[in-house]
């Protein structure tokens, strides 16, 4: 009598973990490719400014 609601209850604990793991490897990956993406550009700006400008 008490088993469906238990095996509900771990089925739902269960299925809220593989979601929270899921989007935590997901985030953690698109903060990656943020990262990456924009690194360049600021290295590239910070040569530009710094290089001298012919008159």
């Amino acid at each position: 009598m008490v088993l469906w609601p238990l095996v509900t209850l771990v089925g739902f604990l269960l299925l809220t973990g593989v979601v929270i793991a899921m989007g935590t490897h997901s985030t953690s990956r698109y903060e990656a490719e943020k990262r990456t993406a924009t690194a360049p550009r600021a290295r590239h700006a910070a040569e530009s400014a710094s290089a001298p400008v012919s008159a």
